[in-house]
């Protein structure tokens, strides 16, 4: 600190600048996380992605309409992420029967990817969009573009959830319960 000083006046307009900076940052969140704004899918461009698989060949998103679908954007050099993906794995094995999809994006080079899944597979696809998928995030309502980022879209292909961060149980529980299939 300079030891500056501010007039009250002046520390008073400081605060409430800070005040409203927070309360919009804080009204910006709920609106992009709340169930009720569902945005077509569509539109941010998500069921137009192709993406290389790690074991060859192409996942397009295009394939996953129709049904709830879980998509979550991932990194193996990501902690969170590492420690989410067998939780989202045991997901897709129990409710797949029920019309669930998972897909995986991973935001690294295709090597990285595939070594971490020879170590860690899955059951669900994976497609692999290089840190090209920083800016796919982005455009899907994540704004600072952090891992691991998960939307969750209803049969009829709208985003009803968007969670920035890491998932939890009682996360894919609700989705398994609240969120329509087919």
């Amino acid at each position: 600190m300079s030891g500056r000083t501010f007039s009250p006046a002046r520390r008073g307009v400081l605060l409430a600048a800070g005040a409203v900076a927070l309360v919009a940052g804080a009204g910006s969140a709920w609106w992009l996380r709340r169930a009720g704004a569902a945005v077509p899918a569509e539109s941010a461009g998500l069921w137009a992605l192709k993406s290389e698989r790690p074991e060859g060949g192409t996942l397009p998103m295009s394939a996953f309409k129709g049904r709830a679908l879980l998509v979550n954007f991932w990194a193996p050099w990501c902690p969170p992420c590492v420690e989410e993906l067998p939780m989202i794995d045991a997901f897709f094995r129990q409710h797949a029967p029920n019309g669930w999809q998972v897909v995986g994006l991973a935001v690294d080079k295709p090597a990285a990817v595939q070594k971490f899944l020879d170590k860690t597979p899955v059951a669900f696809p994976v497609g692999i969009l290089g840190l090209a998928g920083l800016s796919v995030v982005k455009e899907l309502g994540n704004a600072a573009g952090g891992l691991p980022f998960t939307l969750v879209l209803d049969a009829t292909g709208h985003v009803a959830e968007r969670k920035i961060g890491q998932i939890t149980p009682q996360d894919l529980q609700r989705w398994a319960t609240q969120i329509r299939v087919s």
